[in-house]
C-alpha cells in the first residue's frame, strides 16, 4: 500500500485499480462555500464534478484539440513507460478522469502526466511561469468489479451528463470513442 498527503490524503492498496481526477488551475471558484453539509466524500466529489462540468469559472483549455492531444500524448507516454494500465479516460473542457491499474505510485504518475502535458500546453498557449494544473487531484480506489464498471461508465458518460454530447461516442477525447488497446 502507498500513501501520500498534500491537502487530501492519497492512498491505494496494492493491486487495486484507481479512479483519478485532476483539473485545470483556477477551474473552480477560489472561495467555494464549504461542502461539509454533504454526507460523504463521494457526494462532495459529484458536486464538485458537476461544477466543473458547467465550466462557469476559469480556463477551458482542454477544448483546444492541440491541448487535448498534449494530455493524451502524456497519458500514452506514461503508459508506454509501464507506469500504469489505462482502462478508461475522458478529457473534459477543464478536467480529466482516468481509471488505472497502478504500476507506480500515484504521485509519480500524476507528476509525470501533469508535468509533461503542462509543459507542452503552456508552450502552445504562450504561457510561462504559470500553473496549468491544480496541484491536488482526487483519487478513489476501486473495491470490487461492480465499482470498477460504475466508475468506467461514469467516466465515459461524463460528457453526456455535462450535456456536451448526446452519446459518449460523440465526445472526441474519451475511451468511449477511442478505446484503449
Amino acid at each position: 500500500m502507498t500513501c501520500s498527503h498534500r491537502h487530501l490524503l492519497h492512498w491505494s492498496p496494492s493491486g487495486q485499480d484507481i479512479f483519478i481526477t485532476w483539473r485545470l488551475h483556477y477551474s473552480l471558484p477560489g472561495k467555494l462555500r464549504s461542502l461539509r453539509h454533504i454526507e460523504t466524500s463521494g457526494n462532495a466529489f459529484v458536486t464538485y464534478d458537476r461544477m466543473l462540468d458547467q465550466a462557469q469559472t476559469g480556463p477551458v483549455w482542454l477544448k483546444d484539440p492541440r491541448i487535448a492531444k498534449c494530455v493524451l500524448l502524456a497519458l500514452n507516454a506514461a503508459q508506454q513507460r509501464k507506469m500504469f494500465i489505462l482502462h478508461a479516460y475522458v478529457l473534459m473542457v477543464n478536467h480529466v478522469h482516468v481509471l488505472l491499474s497502478l504500476l507506480f505510485p500515484i504521485a509519480q504518475i500524476t507528476h509525470q502526466v501533469k508535468g509533461a502535458s503542462a509543459r507542452e500546453a503552456n508552450l502552445i498557449l504562450g504561457r510561462t511561469g504559470m500553473a496549468f494544473w491544480q496541484n491536488e487531484s482526487f483519487d478513489h480506489w476501486i473495491r470490487n468489479p461492480e465499482g470498477w464498471q460504475r466508475v468506467r461508465t461514469y467516466i465515459e458518460q461524463n460528457p453526456v451528463a455535462a450535456e456536451l454530447v448526446c452519446k459518449p461516442e460523440d465526445w472526441p477525447w474519451s475511451s468511449a470513442l477511442h478505446p484503449i488497446e
